[in-house]
């Protein structure tokens, strides 16, 4: 009778087991297309811990890296560190876990607590890296430290070793700053650049010209060549600095320029089309989202114009980006010429439900344009080609 009972039970747990596994299965959402601001879940169930992300290539595989966030108003900082996901089809997103973890040593520069931003990593072909940039902020002292931080990987996914966080440029001319603007410095009063006054003209520049310049929202860019470059928002986000990587893309050559100095653009979103190389930004007011920019250069550290906002739609999704800022814009695997805007909806007050808006880019007269599409699927571009 003993021996019936254990058989029994067995092969109920065995029934509960597999109808609670079909269950599990079933409430597991499957994506065909991108449902912009909805809860977008990974293949667990779990919503998308990725924010102020960037999109990294391999093979015929997409890894998405960025923020872990946690709830509430202290959830924008870090305090897991960055998250990555992978997918073969954009739409679909596994957890491929932490990729760089924060630190619990007191001593350490990435201590839980601190503020990573906008993460980015890029392969080296040389070294046969992975390698990560990213946004530093250092505990308790706000967005003073403005820092640039680097970690490396020999897998995609990590984990990443942290390296160092720093200034950038310390004492280096960049390539575009004219003789007259460095007479212009050398008579500078102290005074005048302790203040900062007229950051259009170089003042906060030539104030963190020995200490090294800030670096708060970035980028990076890996050109056809393999070059890379680092794209930030300094001198107090009034100014952008485009800087070409070293070869092994761990440190900055002192090869780099200011772009756009006291236009305040943020949130720098780069990609190359038909040889020319494009630029989203965003301004500065602070998690409120405002009118996006976009500018087109023939040359990373050639000479950059302004094109406008690249939003079509109503004045109110115009002045808001579709109430979103941007972070990425990357390419689709196979697809010529296919490009998609990666932007976050920020939920300051609750960091962890933080939303993603993705939406595909096209051109009006040579320039890069958006359109709200509350869904849409990749057989877009397909369209687009065929017309």
């Amino acid at each position: 009778m003993k021996s019936f009972n254990m058989g029994l039970n067995k092969s109920v747990l065995l029934l509960f087991t597999l109808l609670f596994s079909v269950s599990f299965i079933s409430a597991q959402k499957t994506y065909t297309s991108f449902k912009l601001g909805d809860i977008w879940e990974d293949t667990e169930g779990v919503h998308i811990n990725a924010h102020g992300g960037g999109m990294t290539i391999v093979g015929d595989t997409y890894y998405w890296f960025g923020e872990h966030k946690v709830a509430g108003g202290h959830g924008n900082q870090a305090w897991v560190g960055v998250g990555v996901y992978s997918s073969k089809d954009l739409y679909n997103w596994k957890n491929e876990g932490v990729a760089l973890a924060v630190k619990k040593d007191p001593a350490s520069l990435l201590i839980a607590g601190s503020v990573i931003e906008r993460p980015k990593v890029i392969y080296n072909k040389k070294t046969n890296k992975y390698v990560m940039w990213f946004h530093h902020e250092l505990k308790g002292q706000g967005y003073d430290a403005a820092l640039t931080g680097v970690a490396v990987s020999n897998h995609v996914t990590g984990p990443y070793e942290y390296l160092n966080s720093f200034r950038i440029h310390a004492n280096v001319w960049p390539q575009n700053f004219t003789e007259s603007q460095k007479e212009h410095a050398r008579k500078m009063s102290k005074e005048k650049l302790k203040w900062g006054e007229g950051s259009g003209h170089g003042v906060y520049f030539l104030r963190d010209f020995e200490v090294g310049q800030m670096s708060r929202d970035m980028t990076l860019f890996k050109d056809d060549d393999n070059t890379a470059y680092h794209i930030t928002a300094s001198e107090e986000n009034g100014t952008l600095i485009i800087s070409k990587l070293a070869d092994d893309y761990l440190s900055l050559s002192n090869e780099y320029i200011r772009v756009f100095p006291g236009g305040n653009n943020e949130a720098p979103a780069i990609f190359k089309q038909k040889g020319k190389y494009y630029m989203i930004t965003s301004g500065l007011t602070g998690w409120d989202p405002n009118p996006a920019r976009s500018a087109v250069a023939n040359e990373m550290l050639g000479t950059w114009e302004s094109l406008g906002n690249p939003v079509r739609g109503t004045e109110a999704e115009k002045k808001t980006t579709f109430r979103s800022q941007s972070t990425y814009v990357f390419p689709v695997i196979g697809k010529k010429n296919a490009f998609v805007f990666m932007a976050d909806r920020w939920n300051p007050s609750n960091a962890i439900d933080g939303r993603y808006l993705w939406l595909p880019i096209e051109f009006e007269n040579n320039k890069p344009i958006i359109k709200w599409f509350p869904e849409w699927d990749l057989n877009f571009f397909k369209l687009k080609t065929k017309n």
